[in-house]
């Protein structure tokens, strides 16, 4: 007795309409940020020139303040971060107070960043009186970006293979000698990447450094210690924006290119890196 089987679609053809639906999503999610850009390089490209990035009066001020900030966030959050993954990665079980402090990571990761501000405000600025300063910024901002570089870290020490480190210990190793010459290196790539995205989100917030860190005067542009207040891109393109309507908009509208840009540069430089690594160790 012969059984008719179900026509069956041809797998070339689903592999085709699948990648196509890809694709399309792919340009549905990068049109409206390509729009974007060159709407806003459009209504200010006729003010964005190399004065305007060098001068006192331009933005050079804001981007060393912002310079300054994103790298003391760095210096505060790395550590910290990729120290609490390799805990939870490597050392801790599988308890209720492991999921807990997972889930509360989770948690802290969808918090509003005014929350982080007013956190800030009331913790560095107010009860360690620091006041409105770079270190006060730095310090809310790496606990802004912590929860992301944290998780970051964790999955890419979890996409390292079971067998590198059960070969490692097999010969002899110790549990952080494993660690250091065997897990690290190999997850190197992934917890960088998610330090930088992570970084580059701190690089464009405004609302944490409105509290703790910035303030708009060209008297005193740039900070002599970690405990003075600076010029920052996101704070500077706020007043401008909203408070100072004398401005020239195509002004505001180049700074916040400029803003964009300096996003989307930390995040090619996280690819580049990212795919260099992989290359050298593979």
């Amino acid at each position: 007795m012969n059984v008719r089987r179900p026509h069956l679609i041809d797998p070339r053809i689903s592999q085709r309409v699948a990648f196509t639906g890809f694709w399309l999503v792919a340009l549905f999610v990068t049109l409206p940020l390509v729009g974007i850009v060159l709407y806003m390089l459009y209504r200010g490209g006729s003010v964005i020139n190399w004065q305007l990035l060098t001068s006192m009066d331009g933005l050079y001020p804001a981007i060393v303040g912002t310079t300054y900030l994103v790298s003391l966030t760095a210096l505060i959050a790395a550590p910290v971060g990729i120290g609490a993954a390799i805990y939870l990665s490597e050392y801790a079980g599988r308890g209720k107070l492991v999921r807990m402090i997972r889930l509360a990571i989770i948690n802290l990761a969808g918090v509003p960043s005014v929350v982080y501000g007013l956190f800030g405000l009331a913790l560095f600025v107010i009860i360690l009186d620091w006041g409105r300063c770079l270190m006060s910024g730095a310090a809310t901002l790496a606990l802004l970006v912590l929860p992301l570089i944290i998780a970051a870290s964790e999955e890419a020490l979890r996409q390292v293979p079971r067998g590198l480190r059960e070969g490692s210990l097999a010969l002899g190793a110790s549990k952080w000698q494993t660690i250091r010459r065997v897990v690290l290196p190999n997850a190197l790539a992934g917890m960088i990447t998610g330090m930088i995205l992570s970084v580059a989100r701190a690089a464009g917030e405004t609302a944490p450094i409105l509290f703790t860190a910035a303030f708009y005067s060209l008297s005193n542009p740039f900070p002599r210690t970690v405990f003075d207040p600076i010029i920052a891109m996101p704070f500077q393109l706020y007043v401008t924006a909203t408070e100072e309507p004398h401005v020239d908009p195509a002004f505001t509208w180049a700074m916040a290119f400029v803003l964009v840009a300096l996003v989307l540069g930390l995040n090619l430089v996280a690819t580049f890196i990212r795919s260099r690594l992989r290359r050298r160790r593979w």
